[in-house]
């Protein structure tokens, strides 16, 4: 079977990025043929090489489109519709598929998958990351109420045109139901982690890594991933203002890069429990989570954002790490029924503060929590099982499309 797959952001292990179409591309490569259509963006942003850039099997067209987390609204839009512009080219130039694999965000991606699958007369399934236009338009990037209609109108078009759908979260499925789109066309498959790489934090390295940084006998608390503007660095920068008053010896580290890397330089340098830790390969960041005492995920108070599936809380769940979330949704949920983590809101660093010193006072709730994680992760988070998932789903649009 020949699966096409349309997405913007292609990355690997060596990348400060999630990978997880790369553990997902490398299972289904196996026993189909692939052809990805995506950019170069992520490519020239490797920090190591210690893996192909491409899955064994996998067929790359990609186009050159730069793209970084600091570009203005303008800049992206243009970006987005340059990728559309390719992909929907390339798509009609490959050998013809039998399923199409449509990858959101953007949004303009999907539609370019849409609209090939569409000239191609073959089915697509549609995977969503992210609430798109629901999370732009939160993070008011379309203040024009006619653009917001016409972009809403496209979203609801495309989850009636895909075969299936594939939400990476609970509440992204909840969100797709409330649209009138039918159950039945719906399978949530959780962002995941990959074991193979997390198995790379042992104890050895965590503690040289440890020893490097001159945390010995220091309480850590860290926060990884993009400093962007919906991800609340503000409020965590005040949280570890007002804990260092009560847990001197805590140490937050803040490992990524983004829209607010400024303002924790700032930081940084008037504070000296807060560190700023450049971006690590995906391969890498398993030993700084096993490291931290307790992670925090964090986002901005916004209802769209509740949806979110962040990779984050898998990878610190997947070696032990417990975790903090500040979004009531289905994170909240997950958490405390699971005994893994908790609940502090969005806004408040006040209540962080105090929630982490509790913790800090009471370390065998981190260590109850941590082992309860990790189980979960075992159970629920594995990318290979999730490719599996994945690869039925595409398999069995194929199989409908030929009946």
């Amino acid at each position: 079977m020949h699966i096409a797959v349309f997405s913007q952001y292609h990355t690997n292990p060596d990348c400060p990025a999630t990978s997880r179409h790369y553990a997902l591309l490398a299972h289904i490569a196996r026993t189909h043929r692939v052809t990805l259509i995506t950019t170069r963006t992520w490519e020239q942003q490797r920090l190591t090489q210690e893996f192909p850039w491409l899955p064994e099997g996998v067929e790359m067209r990609a186009a050159e489109v730069p793209y970084h987390n600091k570009m203005g609204v303008p800049r992206r839009a243009l970006a987005f519709g340059q990728y559309a512009a390719y992909a929907l080219r390339e798509g009609l130039r490959i050998d013809k598929p039998d399923v199409i694999w449509g990858i959101s965000t953007p949004l303009t991606a999907a539609w370019a998958a849409a609209q090939v699958a569409r000239w191609r007369r073959v089915p697509w399934v549609f995977e969503v990351q992210d609430l798109w236009p629901s999370f732009p338009v939160a993070m008011g990037a379309v203040p024009s109420v006619w653009a917001q209609k016409q972009l809403f109108a496209l979203e609801k078009s495309l989850y009636q045109s895909a075969r299936h759908i594939l939400p990476l979260s609970p509440g992204m499925a909840n969100y797709i139901s409330s649209l009138g789109i039918s159950g039945e066309k719906l399978t949530t498959v959780l962002n995941g982690t990959d074991f193979d790489l997390a198995a790379r934090a042992t104890d050895v390295t965590v503690a040289d890594l440890r020893h490097e940084l001159q945390l010995e006998g220091r309480r850590v608390v860290l926060y990884a991933g993009t400093f962007g503007r919906a991800n609340n660095i503000p409020m965590l920068i005040a949280a570890a203002v007002a804990l260092a008053a009560t847990c001197p010896e805590v140490v937050w580290l803040f490992m990524g890069h983004g829209y607010d890397e400024p303002l924790l330089r700032e930081a940084a340098s008037q504070h000296p429990f807060i560190r700023l830790v450049p971006p690590q390969p995906r391969h890498a960041v398993f030993a700084w989570f096993k490291l931290a005492d307790v992670s925090v995920v964090s986002f901005l108070g916004l209802p769209v954002l509740d949806a979110n599936s962040p990779a984050k809380l898998y990878d610190s769940l997947a070696v032990g790490t417990p975790v903090i979330v500040t979004n009531s949704g289905w994170t909240r949920d997950f958490v405390e029924a699971n005994r893994c983590g908790w609940y502090s809101p969005a806004d408040n660093a006040q209540a962080l503060a105090t929630q982490l010193s509790r913790l800090f006072k009471h370390p065998e709730l981190l260590q109850a929590a941590g082992k309860a994680g990790q189980e979960t992760a075992a159970n629920t988070f594995d990318r290979q099982k999730i490719a599996v998932i994945m690869q039925n789903s595409l398999e069995q649009a194929a199989i409908q499309k030929r009946q």
